[in-house]
């Protein structure tokens, strides 16, 4: 600034006599009263600054700093219920505190609800912040309040366990969500393991085994991370007068993305599974300044008062807003006073609230219902329907087998090109730059493992010992359209002794790659068998309590009894095409749900019990939905009548004649 000559412009501006820039109400040099500026008026400052100078690179400003009636309700949610028995000494910590707002205000939440003074020394505010700006805005806030500025610290929340070991009472947070955590994943994970002690649970699985479990989700969205991260900085209620307290924004995808047994869905049954969870409450939508979509607040104790154990209160609070004079960026609504007193006295109140209606029967205020933990979760279980398959020898079908699948296209091209001599050593090398030529023309990426296993001898020599195996057995067995089986049991036998007698020998692999290509699913086909079972005497009673059934139920979970042998049954290989899943509710029981909405559809399906998978999702659009009918012919039409006479009335005016002349000569 001073090689351009404007630091002097810029400093004369800062310290103008008009303008203040302190925490302390001043007068201008007329008398006239300016009031102070407080850390959320700088944060104001500051968000108009970045949403300003960054909208033409999509900068977004949001980010940095949540709106101040949001951080109001927040501290409101997460103090009031225990303003009474504070803690003589209160910790409250944000893992992406930005400029310090939801910092500062708790403390003074705190400070004007107890009565207590600023100097005692009794609150501790920690926080974490990546950006450097706003890092350094943050702790300069610390600074100037007299709170540590070494509780402050920099970089990643994610990558670097900042405050392992210490827990805090309370936490509160606007984590960036929809953003990607990639870049740190090497930090959290070890390939497919989690190493990160912050994101592993302890679930249990269908049969009531306790694993560990993954609780991260995927790499495109890391918000639920530092909903863990605060989680795993609780404090323990047996060592607390409360244990701890967490707000924390997220958006829509918090709530249902992640199948059964991912890293999302994890998270939100290790919370709610372990009575964590109180309450959600969907904010309006254009409530934030960089983005219009809908957004909650998760409220977390782990110390619910005994009414609220074992449920969870869910808010609609998407109607309760007032408009702004003014945009600011994608904000255009706000919360007034008396919604945050309101929407704190639903949520303290923990009881189900009908919303109300307008003359247009649209919902307006708050709307509440209650749910026990259990109903958010469910089973996931696949649905298996048996293989069935013809088979038979042709060259069109054996003809793949020379080459490796993930490589078909230039090893076709390389065996068209150089034929036999392809299987001598030194001739791929030999060729070696053409075919790379070929591979780039023809868009085709090779890694290093592709690469090396293209020009490997071995993988030529692999595949042409194959396709010879498979040209012998359809020389022996036969091409023609009458060697083709549609019992694949029968066809594998005929295999297995041919290939005995031409006293040929392949891997399990080898067998398995040939029957596959000269075999194809056929509905008119026998049930290929997978095996069969004996079960007799114990091994059928711990059988029966694992699937939790009676003899008669077991075909419907994949045994089959074999018509006059007693105790045998046959296992059917599945087809993996065929194969579906089914969300059953927690509290229902999959094999009456099975034979109610299964079996009367697919009679041959039956389940696959070690599939199951637990997963928890919580859908406001269906709690909340409310129908809302037609409208009647009538009153479209009536609409549409009103618009052709407005119609008729604007062009009269444009053309300066009168309605009835126009309507005339329209007639006319």
């Amino acid at each position: 600034m001073a090689a351009k000559d404007v630091l002097l412009d810029v400093l004369e501006k800062f310290t103008s006599p008009y303008l203040n820039l302190t925490p302390h109400d001043i007068e201008d040099p007329d008398g006239n009263l300016m009031p102070a500026l407080s850390n959320l008026g700088m944060g104001y400052v500051f968000e108009e600054l970045i949403r300003k100078f960054n909208e033409d690179n999509n900068e977004e400003a949001g980010e940095h700093f949540t709106p101040r009636e949001v951080i109001e309700l927040m501290t409101r949610l997460t103090f009031e219920p225990v303003k009474d028995r504070m803690p003589p000494v209160i910790t409250i910590y944000d893992p992406a505190c930005g400029s310090g707002g939801m910092l500062t205000e708790s403390q003074e939440f705190i400070q004007k609800e107890t009565g207590r003074q600023a100097d005692d020394g009794y609150i501790y505010l920690y926080g974490k912040e990546i950006n450097d700006e706003t890092y350094a805005i943050c702790k300069s806030d610390m600074m100037i309040k007299g709170n540590d500025p070494g509780f402050i610290r920099p970089n990643s929340t994610l990558s670097t366990d900042e405050f392992a070991g210490t827990n805090f009472d309370f936490m509160l947070s606007n984590p960036p969500y929809g953003k990607s955590w990639a870049s740190e994943q090497k930090f959290i994970k070890d390939g497919a393991n989690v190493i990160d002690h912050r994101f592993k649970v302890m679930l249990k699985d269908y049969w009531g085994q306790s694993q560990d479990a993954d609780a991260a989700p995927r790499s495109s969205d890391g918000q639920l991370l530092f909903l863990m991260e605060m989680v795993s900085k609780m404090k323990a209620p047996d060592t607390s007068l409360f244990g701890s307290r967490i707000a924390s924004v997220h958006n829509g995808s918090s709530l249902f993305t992640g199948d059964a047994g991912s890293g999302e869905s994890n998270i939100r049954r290790h919370i709610i599974e372990n009575d964590l969870l109180e309450a959600i409450i969907q904010l309006p939508n254009n409530l934030f300044y960089n983005t219009g979509i809908t957004t909650y607040i998760w409220l977390l104790s782990n110390n619910k008062a005994d009414r609220k154990k074992g449920k969870v209160l869910l808010l609609d609070v998407s109607r309760c807003f007032r408009k702004l004079r003014k945009n600011l960026g994608n904000k255009n609504c706000e919360f007034s006073a008396t919604h945050i007193r309101d929407i704190a006295a639903a949520c303290t109140g923990m009881q189900a609230i009908t919303p109300k209606r307008d003359t247009k029967g649209e919902d307006t205020g708050i709307a509440s219902q209650i749910f026990e933990n259990s109903d958010f979760g469910y089973y996931k279980v696949a649905i298996e329907r048996p293989d069935r398959r013809s088979a038979g020898f042709s060259k069109d079908r054996i003809a793949p087998l020379r080459y490796d699948k993930a490589l078909a296209e230039p090893m076709q091209w390389i065996y068209e090109q150089m034929g036999e001599s392809v299987y001598t050593t030194g001739n791929l090398e030999t060729h070696e730059k053409q075919i790379l030529t070929f591979c780039e023309d023809n868009g085709i990426a090779l890694n290093a493992k592709n690469r090396k296993k293209l020009f490997s001898l071995e993988t030529w020599k692999k595949h042409k010992k194959l396709i010879e195996a498979a040209q012998s057995l359809m020389g022996a067995i036969g091409p023609k359209e009458s060697s083709e089986f549609n019992d694949f049991n029968q066809f594998k036998v005929l295999v297995d002794k041919t290939l005995k007698k031409l006293r040929l020998k392949l891997s399990a692999t080898e067998k398995k790659a040939i029957l596959n290509a000269v075999s194809w699913y056929d509905q008119t086909a026998r049930r290929v068998i997978k095996k069969k079972v004996k079960l007799a005497g114990d091994k059928c009673g711990k059988l029966l309590d694992h699937l939790g059934c009676t003899k008669k139920d077991l075909p419907d979970f994949g045994f089959y009894p074999i018509e006059g042998k007693k105790g045998e049954y046959l296992t059917f290989e599945p087809c993996t095409d065929l194969r579906d899943h089914e969300s059953v509710p927690l509290k229902g029981d999959i094999h009456e749900y099975f034979k109610r909405e299964v079996i009367p559809h697919v009679p041959e399906a039956w389940i696959n019990l070690d599939s199951v998978k637990i997963g928890y999702e919580i859908s406001f659009n269906k709690y909340f939905y409310r129908h809302k009918p037609l409208r009647s012919m009538e009153t479209v039409a009536k609409d549409i009548l009103d618009l052709e006479h407005q119609a008729e009335g604007l062009i009269a005016d444009i053309l300066g004649v009168d309605v009835a002349m126009l309507s005339g000569a329209g007639h006319d």
